[in-house]
């Protein structure tokens, strides 16, 4: 997988709702009604990740998850990365 040219990503970046660019990463924080929606979210999205061999970085508070996408064999931001954020959006509508 080949990293993106910063002119692709701005134009992949159109098309996710709420993720931002930080470094050479795909980033967003995400709130949930609680710390079970939270997980169940978490779960959700880690089967997908699995799926696609390509796990993001990320951290939970109570009802709070922060993601990080990027990919390190490519050194930076790569088709998969908005992949993985178009699951995470759609699993998170779902909860």
């Amino acid at each position: 997988m080949d990293k993106l040219s910063s002119e692709e990503v701005k134009q992949k970046l159109a098309g996710v709702d709420g993720w931002r660019i930080e470094g050479d990463s795909l980033k967003k924080d995400l709130k949930f009604a609680g710390f079970s929606e939270a997980m169940e979210f978490m779960n959700k999205l880690a089967v997908e990740a699995e799926k696609m061999s390509h796990h993001p970085d990320w951290s939970n508070s109570y009802n709070k998850i922060s993601i990080s996408l990027t990919t390190h064999s490519a050194g930076g931001i790569t088709n998969n990365d908005f992949k993985l954020a178009q699951q995470a959006d759609q699993i998170a509508r779902g909860i």
